[in-house]
């Protein structure tokens, strides 16, 4: 067995959409319900890691991992240009002091494939305008903390 330097962190990873379930307000929710995709099965309700992260992470935990990386889909927190969700922001609050109580180091991946279907509509990264949040910055006005 190879030796692992001290501190070195055994863990896993998921994406919000593969885990989460019902992420209809992502592009991918859209490409895998477009006809014709060959999408083989929708995502739907994945595994309802939405609900049911507690037990998710004390599953991760319990042979010992130390770790674990998770994304969050930028759709639930801004649903629409400019609009902020408060209780989308309390979720991931939730979710990452879950991760803390059952000691896995948490990390964050900010954006993982996923973009809320309404930038996706806009023309996505190459939009003139991709986010409200950088335009929000830019008139003076602040997104949301998550802290």
């Amino acid at each position: 067995m190879r030796d692992f330097p001290e501190g070195f962190l055994f863990g896993s990873s998921t994406a919000a959409h593969q885990v989460e379930g019902s992420n209809v307000g992502n592009d991918w929710w859209a490409w895998e319900h477009a006809a014709g995709t060959p999408a083989v099965e929708p995502s739907g309700d994945a595994i309802d890691q939405l609900h049911r992260y507690d037990e998710d992470f004390a599953l991760l935990a319990s042979p010992g991992q130390q770790a674990h990386r998770i994304s969050i889909e930028w759709w639930r927190i801004e649903p629409a240009p400019g609009e902020w969700s408060s209780s989308a922001l309390e979720h991931y609050r939730r979710v990452l002091a879950s991760l803390a109580e059952n000691k896995l180091t948490a990390f964050v991946t900010l954006n993982h494939f996923t973009l809320p279907r309404w930038l996706d509509e806009r023309g996505s990264w190459l939009a003139p305008t991709r986010s409200s949040a950088s335009s929000a910055t830019a008139s003076g006005s602040q997104a949301p903390s998550a802290t």
